[in-house]
């Protein structure tokens, strides 16, 4: 709050703060979806290096435990610092490869409102895919 300046955690904090609490051996895992923004990336480094530390704008420091991990799916790093881009491991996928198939296989294997359907039905929708989803793309 500016006029009071109290202090309130954001989305990170809050998420970050969860998984420290959970103290279990269970990898946790923050996954960060979106657009790169400069000045918040630059603020991840802390995160990212071997430090494993978020530093809030308060000043206020969250160690993060050996189990929790993070990771970024971002459209591209033009924004980001070589400093940022080092402290990552980068896997990138052209999405002119990878196309539907993923999605619709995922889909047939894992969809609740699937799973009484008969593994021949399940085959006989992939064909139909298959089929007639490229010619009409």
């Amino acid at each position: 709050d500016r006029l009071t300046l109290e202090w309130k955690d954001g989305l990170m904090a809050t998420i970050v703060r969860e998984c420290v609490r959970d103290t279990t051996e269970d990898h946790k895992w923050i996954v960060c979806d979106g657009p790169v923004d400069a000045l918040w990336i630059e603020n991840m480094n802390t995160v990212l290096d071997d430090n494993k530390m978020l530093c809030l704008a308060n000043s206020e420091r969250i160690k993060l435990n050996p189990t929790m991990h993070m990771m970024f799916e971002v459209q591209d790093l033009a924004v980001a610092s070589p400093a940022t881009v080092s402290r990552c491991g980068m896997v990138y996928l052209d999405p002119a490869e990878l196309r539907w198939k993923p999605f619709v296989q995922t889909w047939l294997a894992t969809s609740e409102k699937l799973s009484s359907m008969p593994d021949a039905t399940k085959k006989y929708l992939m064909e139909l895919f298959d089929t007639f989803l490229d010619p009409a793309l």
